[in-house]
């Protein structure tokens, strides 16, 4: 697998660098010392998981992956500073390894990424049926369940490792990745609006202009507001236009 680091701290870079020497399936391909540079690398040489420090000159990790819309590989935060692990998982980060590393730390989250990406191999080598707005699908939230048909679901919300699903008044939880989700849904009925949020298109009451170029919708029912960033802004419009 294929690994960039992203420190603002040559030290930094180099001791991870020689950690990772110790497990044979990772294998560092560039390094950047901001996110700037982090950009470049990602949009050229498309690794597999990106170490990523979280305070550094310019950008922090969070406002730069909160802005990102480009190829974004599996992120494992390397800080020294223990308070941003909750943000980090609600950014859909792998791990979060605290400096100074610990191998046996760091082989941690190898394992971890290794599982993630048998995972993906195995979902892609077997073809998954696309659900169409009049698929039922069954929903358990704690003691709580529902057989709920899809063209009721108005949104869907990334929150970590779970997403999060809007229906009536309901908004259970279910343990499955947005991304997973989205590869389920029929494009035709439900949108990827940003990183974090899927719509479904039947239920947008008012579209608007907003900022860097962007949409931003309400939908029916309970009036939620979402935001389409800038470049899928460009599809939306491409897919509603005669």
């Amino acid at each position: 697998m294929k690994a960039i680091i992203v420190d603002d701290e040559r030290l930094a870079r180099n001791e991870l660098k020689r950690l990772l020497e110790n497990f044979p399936t990772i294998e560092v391909i560039g390094e950047a010392a901001n996110t700037d540079e982090a950009a470049a690398l990602l949009e050229t040489l498309q690794p597999d998981v990106l170490f990523l420090d979280i305070q550094m000159p310019g950008k922090t990790g969070f406002e730069w992956l909160e802005s990102w819309e480009g190829y974004l590989p599996e992120v494992i935060f390397t800080t020294a500073f223990d308070e941003y692990a909750l943000k980090a998982f609600e950014v859909n980060a792998l791990d979060y390894v605290l400096k100074p590393i610990e191998l046996a730390r760091l082989s941690e989250s190898i394992q971890k990424l290794e599982k993630r990406q048998i995972q993906h191999a195995k979902a892609a080598a077997s073809p998954s049926h696309v659900l169409g707005a009049m698929d039922q699908i069954f929903v358990k939230d704690g003691e709580r369940c529902w057989f709920v048909r899809l063209d009721r679901v108005r949104l869907c919300e990334s929150m970590g490792n779970y997403v999060r699903l809007f229906f009536d008044d309901q908004k259970p939880l279910v343990l499955k990745s947005l991304n997973a989700l989205e590869e389920r849904l029929d494009p035709k009925v439900f949108f990827r609006a940003n990183r974090k949020h899927i719509i479904n298109l039947n239920f947008i009451d008012k579209i608007e202009p907003w900022f860097s170029g962007g949409l931003q919708v309400t939908l029916s029912g309970k009036g939620e507001k979402i935001e389409i960033s800038r470049r899928q802004s460009i599809r939306f419009k491409e897919l509603l236009s005669l």
